[in-house]
């Protein structure tokens, strides 16, 4: 029986709580003040504690910071009724598991404390943040508590996500990266393809290895040849010396082919050649080279329609093509905004030497509100640009592009919207997305069931 303990001022509520997980199993003790609370965990190693954040008595913050140090290995969830980002980070910096925002059902209580019990402690750095969504007042306590992380992959930041598209990424990454399957993935412009492609590498035995890069898009198909296969001194004008291709380079390792669509005809015949016997030549060289290269491609193309027209060769894209995996949009991934932009944040602060904490409530109902046409490539160079331009701790929203703060008001006026229609065109589009799904929508849309439930009757949808 798991032991817990629940620190909260308000007698009554914390008496209701502590009856509920009693009854579910759980072996709970209360405390209604931080000296008494400190008293019982310096004394009982608990498995869980669920505190407020904000105690009349001590700060919820230091409290935390207390907990931890008397034994790290106590999952922390933090529950408040302020949903804002700055003290959820700042909790889950601290080494807090989870964030919940009151007031909570029983079901959401449960599947937390279930959660922490059953995950392992995370590495430093390792970020979760739940329910943090500080839009406008009057929402606040509308949006789903759900838990997010970061996880740093090498070189690469992987993040994943609560949202249905992201769970499912990252379970084909996790279910094809241990193999030597070639792997083609697709998706629109910025939604972070080589990051999943470094993943896939990162996650096979091959990751001790090379992992090479190649925008096909930007080799001239003169030079496309030389590239992948690499050349000796003397074989052509400007060959000055011997050159190693990427085949060679990236030997034992993965080969990452991006915008794989833009390869000419001729190209995709020495590539396809060099897959199926796993030799090359160096331009201007008799001499075979055997090579042991994991292939990965990536298109924002639809090469089927591609291999319909002529342009792309059908064997070529079947060699390329063993496991498949469609990259999702940001706004399919929605519920995962804050998430991608915290992590994008941290960036940013490191790479212009700044240490900006956070958004302004403003800042993240722009970002809610903005359709993001460039993906997580558009979301990481707006954050970028803010956090240059802002001189404090928090990026506001006069640090936000102008594309971003009119991206509502200009589909509004281009289709004559009012903003009822724009609001009821928005949850049309969610249900459509979820398949009229009404859970899942209401989760892509941050509002409860209830809420959804409401609009869609205010607006008298016919569904």
């Amino acid at each position: 029986m798991p032991n817990l303990l629940i620190i909260e001022d308000d007698a009554a509520f914390c008496q209701m709580l502590q009856k509920f997980l009693t009854k579910r199993g759980y072996d709970v003790e209360t405390s209604f003040t931080a000296p008494d609370a400190k008293e019982k965990f310096e004394a009982t190693n608990f498995d869980l504690i669920l505190t407020d954040l904000r105690l009349p008595d001590y700060d919820g913050i230091q409290l935390l910071g207390d907990i931890k140090s008397v034994n790290p290995k106590t999952q922390v969830i933090v529950m408040t009724g302020y949903a804002e980002v700055g003290s959820a980070v700042n909790a889950m910096k601290k080494g807090a598991f989870d964030y919940i925002s009151k007031p909570f059902t029983p079901d959401e209580i449960v599947m937390v404390l279930d959660n922490a019990l059953k995950a392992q402690i995370p590495r430093d750095s390792d970020l979760r943040v739940t329910n943090a969504n500080p839009i406008s007042e009057e929402n606040q306590n509308n949006f789903p508590k759900n838990k997010v992380s970061i996880e740093n992959v090498s070189d690469a930041n992987v993040v994943k996500g609560i949202s249905d598209a992201s769970v499912k990424l990252l379970e084909y990454i996790n279910l094809v990266a241990p193999t030597d399957m070639s792997v083609l993935i697709t998706g629109d412009s910025g939604t972070g393809k080589e990051v999943t492609a470094k993943a896939i590498h990162d996650g096979s035995k091959r990751k001790g290895f090379n992992f090479i890069a190649v925008d096909c898009g930007a080799i001239p198909k003169e030079l496309a040849t030389s590239e992948f296969f690499g050349h000796i001194k003397g074989s052509f004008t400007g060959a000055v010396e011997d050159k190693m291709g990427n085949f060679e380079a990236a030997d034992k390792g993965t080969l990452f082919l991006d915008e794989v669509g833009n390869l000419s005809y001729e190209n995709q015949i020495q590539l396809l050649r060099a897959l199926q016997e796993r030799k090359i030549k160096r331009v201007g060289s008799t001499k075979e080279i055997r090579v042991d290269v994991r292939i990965i491609t990536a298109t924002n193309e639809d090469l089927t329609e591609a291999v319909e027209q002529g342009t792309f060769r059908e064997d070529l894209y079947h060699r390329l093509n063993e496991f498949s995996i469609q990259i999702p949009s940001l706004e399919e991934r929605f519920e995962d905004l804050i998430l991608f932009a915290e992590n994008f944040l941290r960036k940013a602060n490191t790479a212009l030497d700044k240490n900006v904490d956070g958004f302004s409530a403003e800042v993240w109902e722009a970002f809610q509100q903005y359709h993001w046409p460039g993906n997580l490539r558009e979301l990481q160079n707006v954050i970028k640009r803010a956090v240059l331009l802002t001189t404090g701790d928090e990026v506001h929203i006069e640090a936000l592009p102008k594309e971003v703060l009119q991206s509502k008001e200009k589909e509004s006026v281009a289709d004559g919207f009012s903003k009822s229609e724009f609001e009821k065109d928005r949850i049309i589009k969610a249900l459509k997305k979820t398949n009229f799904n009404k859970s899942k929508a209401a989760k892509l849309l941050q509002v409860t069931r209830k809420t959804l439930y409401n609009k869609i009757n205010h607006y008298k949808l016919d569904l």
